[in-house]
């Protein structure tokens, strides 16, 4: 009888976060936002395309609630002005185009080899497996057809950090009160036992919302796909261009070289 591995869905979101989050960073992905013109002064403007452009053109309503960490005011400045400079058809046809040109300018000799060829269609038979139900933007990246080539596709960061998100100051004093008023948090805002062990719970419950593509991988095929990864995982980490305290949650370490 096995023992269901609970960890592993965490683990496999270390392994593969880093390498998807070069995409919003990387210069070549700028560099393609720019020939459309779009302002490249900060990296929203070009965001808020690439990654609402599967949900169609949509407005600021629909882009709001699939991005729900960020404020309905931001949202708003981008969306739908971002359907102005790009068409989303040229928006949704660049990306594999911009994904390639990072790729290869960061993992150079890797692209190409068989060894990223197993990871592609290891990757793909786990996405494949995963539910979407609920999950707006996962499912409309799910409807897009598959690109030809395999594109690499509490210690929480401090409250300057997701001033990037564009909520108002009142807004996060409004959303502290109410975390106050439930016990998470004490006077200073710091989380208390019960903050943490609330947040401890969702971040089980999320990680038990994605176990779905590693079961139908299996743990000894995940570890296989996090091995055939762990080289991308490194140039990411050593390529300089992920911030060291984000909101993406990502920490500078591996999935392990065996299984715990």
């Amino acid at each position: 009888m096995t023992t269901t591995d609970y960890g592993l869905a965490r683990r496999m979101w270390h392994q593969l976060e880093p390498i998807h989050a070069l995409f919003w960073y990387a210069p070549e992905v700028f560099e393609v936002a720019a020939a459309f013109g779009y302002d490249v002064a900060t990296r929203w403007p070009s965001y808020f395309a690439w990654r609402s452009a599967p949900l169609g053109a949509a407005g600021p309503k629909l882009v709001g609630s699939a991005f729900y960490s960020f404020s309905p005011q931001m949202v708003a400045e981008h969306v739908p002005a971002a359907w102005a400079v790009a068409s989303l058809r040229q928006v949704l046809s660049a990306r594999t185009r911009a994904a390639d040109r990072m790729c290869l300018a960061l993992f150079g000799d890797l692209i190409g080899t068989h060894g990223l060829a197993e990871a592609a269609d290891l990757a793909r038979e786990a996405a494949l497996a995963a539910d979407t139900a609920g999950r707006t933007l996962a499912a409309a990246n799910a409807d897009l057809p598959w690109p030809g080539e395999p594109h690499a596709a509490m210690g929480a960061a401090p409250a300057e950090v997701f001033a990037s998100r564009g909520w108002t100051a009142s807004q996060w004093s409004a959303a502290r009160d109410r975390l106050a008023a439930r016990g998470w948090v004490d006077a200073d805002g710091r989380a208390t036992v019960r903050g943490r062990d609330g947040r401890d719970e969702i971040e089980w419950r999320t990680d038990r919302l994605a176990d779905a593509p590693w079961r139908a991988l299996g743990a000894d095929r995940a570890e296989r796909l996090a091995e055939l990864t762990r080289p991308l995982l490194g140039a990411a980490f050593e390529s300089g261009l992920l911030p060291t305290q984000s909101t993406l949650g990502i920490a500078n370490v591996a999935f392990p070289a065996k299984r715990l």
